[in-house]
């Protein structure tokens, strides 16, 4: 590869790195090709990008990145697979599917996500956990909406108590 392909690869993947706010490094290797095609698919399935990079690349482009991916780039050591998704949990609750079908592999080395650094493969339950932009926003519209329910249905129901009421009064 010549200085100018790697500069270009690097000025790519910067590019990529600034548009994604979730970034997972990790590690494939060992997996045959049967079932590396059926992680390929589960990925695209799941709207995951997976690409596999080279880490002096991968560490220049953090380097060269507006954001701080902290103590990210010490994980670039081996085979290196890149997810990116939208969903700061998506890949997590991925790799944590594919792994009961073949036992250790993906290998978690550490993720972007959400503005924080998880570094290890255990932290996958924590992220895992993580609740996506439009999960919060549901979870406060339910809240929101419970108290003007309950002032609703009581409503309702002690207009229809009341209305009983007259009507057992009136047939006396």
């Amino acid at each position: 590869m010549t200085r100018e392909e790697k500069s270009q690869v690097i000025q790519d993947l910067t590019a990529v790195l600034a548009g994604t706010n979730t970034l997972y490094l990790a590690d494939i290797s060992g997996l045959n090709a049967q079932t590396t095609t059926n992680l390929r698919r589960a990925c695209y399935k799941a709207d995951i990008q997976l690409s596999v990079v080279k880490n002096t690349l991968l560490a220049k482009a953090m380097e060269a990145s507006d954001k701080d991916f902290g103590e990210l780039s010490g994980v670039l050591k081996g085979n290196t697979s890149m997810m990116i998704s939208e969903a700061a949990n998506a890949p997590a609750r991925l790799i944590k599917e594919f792994r009961r079908k073949s036992k250790d592999r993906p290998l978690l080395k550490g993720a972007f996500a959400e503005e924080s650094v998880y570094i290890g493969d255990d932290q996958l339950d924590a992220l895992v956990d993580i609740k996506s932009k439009e999960e919060l926003i549901g979870e406060i519209i339910g809240l929101l909406q419970s108290p003007a329910k309950n002032v609703i249905s009581a409503l309702q129901s002690g207009g229809q108590k009341l209305s009983g009421i007259l009507k057992t009064l009136s047939e006396r």
